[in-house]
This record gives structure tokens, C-alpha cells and sequence, in this order.
């Protein structure tokens, strides 16, 4: 990788809900590991790189998700650039793409429904399981607390509709409470690389409200073999390479994933992260086509 030019889009702070000073550490750290291989690495930010008029790099990391930038990346690498995460896989991160895609691919995921945010209907939240339902705006990832709301009623899940659609939030993924130990990870697709823990133990979460409703730890017994697998499987079905989610871990010992991220912060494990992360990076930007 001995003089390579790399071009590095960092993420907007706005895309980093309570997890600015985390996003910025891991992207660092990577480009870091990325110069020790001999690369020459540029950074920019995602509206400089919406200014550019021509990208010379063929070479591109990104924390990007601003919907322009990833739009401008897949004419890129429709043109040939190679870049990790691959905006076609970001974009299949956002949640009704995500929802679809794990769903279609017999990835074990709550039972769930995709809808307009106009939906006032009764039929859906009949056939979901359970006590109170999850809302999620279904075109994006969480920015605002109120992008992931657990609600206890019908009254109450279509309100929070209403409230997305005055948002001008096109859909919403509606999906069933799942009972069970709740769980992180991270992971490196095509490397060793996979870290998981239990995010209350280490105060690590985005909105603190999400316990009060999923409950405390149990530490339900499960193989995490089986755990890596299901999250490497999941990351290849929506085609990245650094990704991170959620799961439910089940009495029984069962996965559902509940969440699949495109380069989350790797906060807890970032150290030792960001090697396998430069790692994987430069195994797609030398593998042959």
C-alpha cells in the first residue's frame, strides 16, 4: 500500500448522536493505522467532500452518511472507486432497508411491519406479539432520541407515526418487544475481529431510558460463536465490512438481531479495533475485481 493515495470522508457530528468524541477517536486511530502501511492519506469532511467537484483518490474510507454524500459515493464506485463501507451497503443500513434485507435473508429478526407514517390502522399492531411495540423511523438511523420509541399502546405508537410524519418521516418500522438479555458487538467482516458485551454494565447506550424498558441483565447462557456468525452473516447480507449491532439474547440461548450499523464507534475495543479495521480496508482496496 506503499504510496497509495487514500481519501478519508469523516462523519458528520450530527450523524453521531451522543457519540461525537467516539466517532472522532476510531477514525482517527484507523487513519493512523492506515499511514503505518505507507498510505497517504487525505481527510475531509462530508460537506467538503459534496463540494468536490472531482475526487482523484480511486481509494475512499468513510464514516459518511449524509444521504448526498452516499448518493455521490455510489457513482463513484459505479465508475470503479473502491470504498469501505461501500455506500450501497450504507444505504442498506438505514432501518426500513435494513429491515427488509435481514427479514428476506431468514436473519432471525423480531417480527415487524414497515409503514407509512400516515398508517392509523389497528391490523398491524394486532398481529405483533407482546406488551407495547418499538417505533423506528424507517428512511434513516436514530439522530433523535424520539427515532427509537418504545410505546405501551396503540394510542400511543400512533401518535408517535403522527409525530414522524410531521417530521416529514416517510415510513416507520414497527416491530414486536423481544424479551431477553440485550447485547453489543462489533465486528470486522473478513478478519478475526469480534467484541461483544452487555452495553448496561459499561453505561454504554445512546438514550438511557431504553433500560427502564428492556430490563436488566439476566446473562442468559449462549455460544458466541453462534453470535459471531449470525453478525457476520448479517453484515454480508447488507454488504459492510465495519459494522456493529444489538441483539437479544433469548432464555434459550437464541439471537435476534435487532440492530445492524454501518462503522459504529467501537468505543469500548477501538484500540485494538482500528488495526483490523485498516486491515480489512486495505484487503478491499488490493483484492483483484
Amino acid at each position: 500500500m506503499k504510496n497509495i493515495e487514500i481519501l478519508g470522508v469523516h462523519r458528520n457530528k450530527q450523524f453521531s448522536p451522543n457519540h461525537i468524541g467516539n466517532d472522532d477517536a476510531i477514525f482517527s486511530l484507523t487513519a493512523q493505522a492506515l499511514e503505518k502501511t505507507g498510505c497517504n492519506i487525505s481527510i475531509c469532511s462530508e460537506d467538503e467532500f459534496l463540494k468536490m467537484e472531482k475526487v482523484s483518490q480511486r481509494f475512499i474510507f468513510t464514516m459518511a452518511r449524509q444521504k448526498e454524500v452516499v448518493k455521490k459515493m455510489q457513482d463513484l464506485e459505479k465508475s470503479g472507486t473502491v470504498i469501505v463501507n461501500s455506500a450501497f451497503g450504507i444505504e442498506n443500513c438505514f432501518r426500513t432497508n435494513m429491515t427488509n434485507g435481514l427479514v428476506d435473508n431468514q436473519i432471525p429478526y423480531p417480527k415487524s411491519f414497515v409503514v407509512p407514517t400516515s398508517y392509523s390502522g389497528d391490523e398491524v399492531f394486532e398481529q405483533l406479539p407482546g406488551k407495547g411495540f418499538w417505533i423506528k423511523r424507517g428512511d434513516f438511523h436514530a439522530i433523535h432520541k424520539e427515532d427509537v420509541t418504545f410505546a405501551y399502546t396503540k394510542k400511543e405508537a400512533k401518535e408517535i407515526l403522527r409525530e414522524y410524519s410531521l417530521r416529514d418521516i416517510p415510513d416507520a418500522v414497527i416491530s414486536e418487544h423481544l424479551v431477553g438479555d440485550l447485547v453489543k458487538f462489533y465486528g470486522v467482516y473478513g478478519t478475526d475481529f469480534f467484541f461483544w458485551f452487555y452495553p448496561y454494565d459499561l453505561n454504554h447506550h445512546k438514550y438511557s431510558a431504553y433500560e427502564e424498558i428492556n430490563g436488566k441483565s439476566l446473562y442468559h447462557s449462549f455460544e458466541e460463536n453462534n453470535l459471531k456468525t449470525l453478525a457476520n452473516a448479517s453484515a454480508e447480507v447488507l454488504g459492510v465490512d465495519i459494522y456493529g449491532g444489538d441483539a437479544i439474547v433469548g432464555k434459550d440461548g437464541s439471537f435476534h438481531i435487532i440492530d445492524l450499523n454501518d462503522w459504529p464507534s467501537f468505543a469500548p475495543c477501538r484500540d485494538d479495533a482500528a488495526v483490523f479495521i485498516a486491515k480489512r480496508i486495505v484487503q478491499k482496496f488490493t483484492q483483484k475485481p
